[in-house]
């Protein structure tokens, strides 16, 4: 049997503007999916450490270390691939 893992997300409520567009997008990315808006955006934005520039760019700061620790979950080199959404 397997046991429900917790999905360990520290939520924090944040206010974003995006174009009528976007919200749509995601609105129908989420129904598609059957995650909440909230999680696809939250899942999604995560392959932005997948970017090889930026996480470079991130390794070159002076307090790259404080960075990390708050980026990427558990110090962990990679992201889980079930966590990652692709946009088709």
């Amino acid at each position: 049997m397997k046991f429900i893992q917790p999905k360990g997300k520290n939520r924090k409520k944040s206010t974003w503007y995006v174009s009528e567009q976007t919200k749509s997008l995601i609105k129908y990315y989420a129904q598609y999916t059957e995650y909440t808006e909230d999680e696809v955006v939250d899942i999604f934005l995560q392959n932005i450490l997948l970017d090889e520039d930026f996480m470079k760019w991130v390794e070159n700061k002076r307090y790259n270390k404080r960075i990390l620790e708050q980026i990427k979950p558990n110090n962990s080199d990679d992201i889980d691939e079930e966590d990652e959404l692709e946009l088709v």
